[in-house]
């Protein structure tokens, strides 16, 4: 088998590849299919779980904690609050219900075949035959089938621009507002940082007061070296070599 047998899982991964738990173990996955291997189960299961926490995490708040409170949850609890997340719960539709319940029953199926017969997650017996290769598909289709319906969902809600680990082009409406309305200028001071100040509609003002260099490190990297270059060799002035003689 190939990761072509779970084009949901490549696409959740790939949307989520600043999540190094995640990659690991879609690599992990990667290797047991290439290898026809009965891990493949395990990390099937672990897959649709790390997804379910990805989910869970990027709506969870202390104003609305979606954290299962058990001390080990199972991945059904952790289905059930992705599930709670995304509100999909929420819909009064009779037929989406079933749906939502079949991916339950699908979670669980999956969570059973792992403990009796996954080779990676539980110690078996070390003469115990191996699974028939219809056995590890049904395992990664199930697994495909859960992670492509939580994405899309996810892809469909409304994000917290505040907690979200979303980058920057996810909230494009936002931003489109944003940069409709809001106006910027630049006050500079000798002995300070530059104060961003941010013109809101009404005439109110939002003022942020950055370092330079802070500023090129977070926005962008290669800038940030290039003024690094420029820099190396000019004198720094007298006060800030004081400041930091004084505050080391």
């Amino acid at each position: 088998m190939s990761l072509d047998w779970c084009p949901g899982i490549r696409e959740a991964c790939a949307h989520w590849r600043d999540a190094p738990m995640l990659q690991q173990t879609f690599e992990a996955l990667e290797r047991t299919l290439d290898q026809d291997n009965d891990a493949c189960i395990d990390c099937s299961k672990t897959v649709v779980e790390v997804v379910c926490q990805t989910i869970v995490t990027s709506f969870h708040s202390q104003q609305n904690p979606l954290r299962p409170l058990q001390e080990t949850p199972t991945l059904s609890d952790w289905l059930s609050a992705a599930i709670k997340a995304l509100k999909l719960g929420d819909v009064r539709d009779d037929k989406f219900k079933k749906l939502v319940s079949s991916h339950h029953k699908l979670a669980d199926a999956l969570n059973d075949l792992r403990n009796k017969a996954g080779p990676a997650s539980h110690g078996k017996d070390p003469y115990l035959e191996r699974l028939a290769l219809h056995h590890q598909r049904s395992a990664v289709l199930a697994a495909d089938a859960i992670v492509a319906f939580l994405h899309k969902a996810y892809l469909d809600a409304q994000l917290d621009p505040a907690s979200s680990r979303e980058p920057w082009e996810r909230f494009e409406a936002e931003n489109a507002q944003i940069d409709a309305q809001i106006g910027l200028e630049v006050d500079l001071a000798d002995d300070e940082p530059p104060t961003l100040r941010f013109l809101l509609p009404g005439g109110d003002e939002l003022p942020i007061k950055i370092e330079v260099s802070r500023l090129l490190y977070l926005l962008d990297r290669g800038a940030y070296v290039e003024a690094l270059n420029a820099a190396r060799g000019h004198p720094v002035p007298m006060e800030e070599q004081n400041e930091e003689q004084g505050g080391a």
